[in-house]
Order: C-alpha cells, then sequence, then structure tokens
C-alpha cells in the first residue's frame, strides 16, 4: 500500500472531563496533527492524492474549525458557562476532546466527508499535544 501523508499545526483549547491531574483544566495545546491518505490505485501521474489537495480538504478544515478555538464535549458540565463567555470560540464536540477522540473523529467523522470524491480514504491521524505525547486512530484493515 502506498500513502500519502500530511501534518498541520494548530493552536487549540480543551479539558479533559474526568481527567485525575491538571488536564482537569482549561488548557491548550499546540497540536501537530498528521494526516495519512490512502487510495485504491495511484493517478495518473503516480500519486495517491496530491498534498495541496491533502492541505484543501483536511489542513484546511482544521484552520477553519479547530485553530484558536476551544473543544468542549456537549456533556461537560462547564458547557452552559463558557457559552456565555466564550462566543464562536466554542467548538461543542459528542466526545470528551482526547488526543485519542480527536484522532478517531477525524479519521471516522471528517476525513470521509472531506475526501469524498477524490478516490481516497483516510486511513490514519496521528494528534500530537506535545513532542512528547500523541496518540494514533488507525482505520481496520
Amino acid at each position: 500500500m502506498i500513502t500519502a501523508e500530511r501534518y498541520h499545526d494548530i493552536s487549540c483549547g480543551h479539558r479533559v472531563v474526568g481527567h485525575e491531574g491538571k488536564c482537569r483544566f482549561l488548557h491548550g495545546h499546540n497540536y501537530r496533527i498528521h494526516f495519512v491518505v490512502a487510495g485504491e490505485q495511484l493517478d495518473e501521474i503516480g500519486r495517491v492524492l496530491d498534498f495541496s489537495v491533502i492541505k484543501e480538504k483536511l489542513c484546511m478544515w482544521l484552520e477553519e474549525h479547530y485553530d484558536h478555538k476551544f473543544l468542549i464535549w456537549e456533556q461537560d458540565e462547564l458547557l452552559p458557562q463558557l457559552q456565555v463567555l466564550s462566543g464562536e470560540s466554542l467548538v461543542i464536540v459528542p466526545f470528551n476532546p482526547t488526543a485519542e477522540n480527536i484522532a478517531q473523529h477525524l479519521v471516522e467523522v471528517v476525513g470521509p466527508a472531506q475526501l469524498a470524491g477524490t478516490n481516497t480514504k483516510l486511513i490514519l491521524c496521528k494528534v500530537e499535544e506535545t513532542a512528547k505525547c500523541a496518540a494514533t486512530y488507525r482505520l481496520a484493515e
């Protein structure tokens, strides 16, 4: 299998509901998010998908929806108070915003929608919260 990979950096806030340590508090990261795309066959030029298309479809989605925003779980008890304070910078998500859940959401929900019509699929996403800590979600084969 041949894949094409591109990463993108964003700044984003979150809190992890139920965390035993300091991640239960409001905080943020300079995330590096890696996208790995695969297709059934290479195009006539010999590419899985042009890197600029990965940027347009996936990286720019991150820019628009997550960059310089705050991810909050729809079940977070702080949601009502933060809605009053934050305005458009709040992104309500259907999952506790851990790196693992973000990666899974990007592969299972965002990838299929954004890559529709390209004859490719997002098969892996790695979400780095720091240079030392990352989570990866990969589609089952």
